[in-house]
């Protein structure tokens, strides 16, 4: 699926089942906050949220007292109404970009996936994931990614996914240091359960000026 095609989708998506209705709707990003709290996150570190459309999270960082935010979508819908739901608030950029195609323009200190690397099935496609995030993160960034388990949902949205064990995560970060690593179900709006495994991690310093300088 190309780009512009990616986006109509995911459009789609939200236009015809609302925000509050698609699957992978949270009142409460729970796991997430608890797993920034594991890595010691405060609200002086800059966080960008990929794939985070209309998701509250950015919300609940706001409470933290967060300033310093930007929220990656190519679903113009989705951030539309985060924006709006917000008032367009000081410190949160919100970026319309497909994640393959995008370059960050900045690092931040903290990345946030709670769903988009389990879209990616192809090989290539991860590796290109894997290097933008060492690209977006600061020296000794954090991560937190969630993807679904292994016994979770074979797609999603009319997409295939790929699933992922904890140890199968811990092997595509590589050389980083895990700091959490978290098993969970959510509960969708329908009222099904999906399995997702969570790692939250540091990148090694080292390992990233390595990145750099090739």
């Amino acid at each position: 699926m190309l780009s512009m095609g990616r986006a109509a989708h995911w459009d789609g998506r939200y236009e015809t089942i609302g925000s509050s209705s698609v699957s992978w709707f949270e009142d409460v990003p729970s796991v997430s906050l608890e797993l920034f709290d594991e890595l010691g996150v405060t609200a002086r570190d800059s966080v960008i949220d990929i794939g985070g459309g209309a998701s509250v999270l950015v919300d609940h960082l706001l409470e933290r007292g967060h300033r310093d935010m930007a929220v990656l979508d190519l679903s113009s819908v989705a951030l539309d109404e985060a924006r709006s739901r917000l008032a367009d608030p000081a410190g949160v950029q919100w970026i319309e970009q497909d994640l393959l195609s995008w370059e960050p323009p900045r690092r931040w200190a903290v990345w946030h996936d709670r769903a988009v690397l389990h879209f990616l099935v192809r090989d290539d496609d991860r590796a290109s994931y894997l290097k933008l995030l060492r690209r977006t993160l600061e020296p000794g960034g954090a991560f937190v990614i969630g993807v679904f388990a292994e016994d979770g949902p074979t797609e999603c949205s009319a997409l295939q996914v790929r699933r992922s064990t904890l140890s199968e995560l811990v092997e595509f970060v590589g050389d980083a240091e895990v700091i959490a690593e978290a098993r969970r179900v959510h509960r969708t709006p329908g009222g099904i359960d999906q399995p997702f495994n969570w790692l939250a991690g540091r990148l090694r310093t080292n390992t990233l000026r390595e990145q750099v300088t090739r």
